[in-house]
């Protein structure tokens, strides 16, 4: 089963703007690089930075519970934790991240933007290598683009691949063969994967990431046409490697028993 990686991004804040890349070195048993660095708290959620552990999304400033947060358009530079942030009506932020200050001030101009959306107090939290992944065992996770044009085909009007938020996107694959591969190994680039599970859809891709308006029911509409609420999966990297747009996304040959 062949197919070709068109596009890599990370998210550097849980729940904000995706960040494209043309290519990442993955790393056994690691997240994607880069991604979920930081989260927003949506008042205190237990986070401890000495013991760190998943933690629900339910408890930050995410898609599936506040839509207002597509509205911030984020930027973050990795090599010096600067952070820009822009919205409809609202001054530009520019700050550091690695400050407790720069944490600080993201978090007010945060709650200026939600407002009563957010119950808060929101505060800006750095993981310090920990990921705020959606899924405790959810590593890495990749969106096959062929089922997505056949959501958008079957409900009849286009569907952003990127309301999904995955870190790999696939050209080549037929349409949800992906959920019949756990524990299944794929090639990504120079890197090895395992198929851990299919993910299960949440609120999060039913917002309109150019408004912040949420216009779908996406999760209504997996159910009605499909019978269940998958789309994409997680996979777990066993072998690194360089991975690129435009490099295969192969997956491999089951072996046959002697």
């Amino acid at each position: 089963m062949n197919g070709t990686i068109a596009a890599l991004f990370r998210h550097p804040i849980k729940g904000f703007t995706p960040q494209k890349v043309r290519t990442s070195q993955l790393i056994a048993d690691q997240p994607f690089p880069g991604d979920r660095l930081f989260a927003v708290e949506d008042g205190p959620c237990g986070f401890d930075p000495s013991a760190p552990a998943f933690i629900s999304k339910t408890r930050f400033a995410v898609l599936a519970k506040i839509a207002g947060v597509a509205r911030a358009r984020t930027c973050y530079d990795e090599s010096t934790t600067r952070l820009t942030a822009t919205a409809p009506g609202s001054a530009p932020f520019d700050g550091l991240l690695a400050s407790t200050s720069g944490q600080h001030a993201f978090a007010v101009w945060l709650a200026d933007l939600l407002g009563e959306s957010a119950t808060g107090p929101l505060q800006v939290i750095d993981g310090r290598g920990h990921r705020f992944l959606d899924h405790p065992r959810g590593q890495v996770s990749i969106i096959n683009l062929a089922s997505v044009r056949d959501l958008e085909r079957r409900i009849g009007r286009p569907v952003d691949p990127l309301r999904f938020r995955a870190n790999v996107y696939v050209e080549g694959w037929p349409a949800w063969v992906e959920n019949d591969w756990t524990g299944r190994d794929l090639t990504l680039g120079a890197a090895r994967a395992r198929v851990f599970e299919p993910i299960t859809r949440c609120a999060a891709p039913g917002v309109d990431r150019a408004t912040g308006e949420r216009d779908m029911d996406v999760t209504g509409d997996l159910f009605r046409l499909y019978g269940h609420l998958l789309c994409g999966i997680y996979v777990h990297i066993t072998q690194g490697g360089e991975v690129s747009e435009g490099d295969r996304a192969e997956l491999a040959a089951l072996e046959c028993a002697d």
